[in-house]
């Protein structure tokens, strides 16, 4: 899980941290329906395997405020969120459109990529990897 980034709270971010537990990467816009439709199941997957799996926000498309505003508005603060104004990580990760979420076993192989609809089997993806 080799790439960085900044926290939307502006400290650095490793994914080197990831390595040895499964991790879910969610690409979402602040202004997107279908990432806020995503916000309630994301959360809880982070809130019930936590200590188990990772799961880390990746937010572009827009400014870091609205960003900021989106975190808060959809109670989903609960696990780090970076900011990619830049696009850099959605291009290492191949993404080109809001909403999809990237799975990573505890080695860092992907395991899915794409759109849940409002994070529907987000949670079955994981237990499979947690065991």
């Amino acid at each position: 899980m080799k790439f960085t980034g900044t926290t939307l709270d502006g400290k650095a971010f490793d994914g080197a941290t990831l390595a040895g537990k499964p991790a879910v990467l969610w690409f979402w816009a602040p202004w997107c329906p279908k990432c806020r439709a995503q916000a309630e199941a994301t959360a809880k997957v982070a809130s019930d395997y936590q200590g188990r799996a990772n799961v880390v926000g990746v937010a572009g498309l827009d400014k870091a405020e609205a960003m900021r505003g989106f975190v808060s508005d959809q109670k989903v603060g609960g696990f780090p969120h970076l900011s990619d104004e830049t696009g850099t990580l959605w291009k290492r990760f191949g993404i080109t459109e809001q909403s999809v979420y990237v799975v990573l076993d505890a080695k860092g192989n992907k395991v899915f990529s794409g759109i849940l609809p409002a994070g529907e089997g987000l949670a079955g993806k994981v237990a499979e990897l947690v065991g």
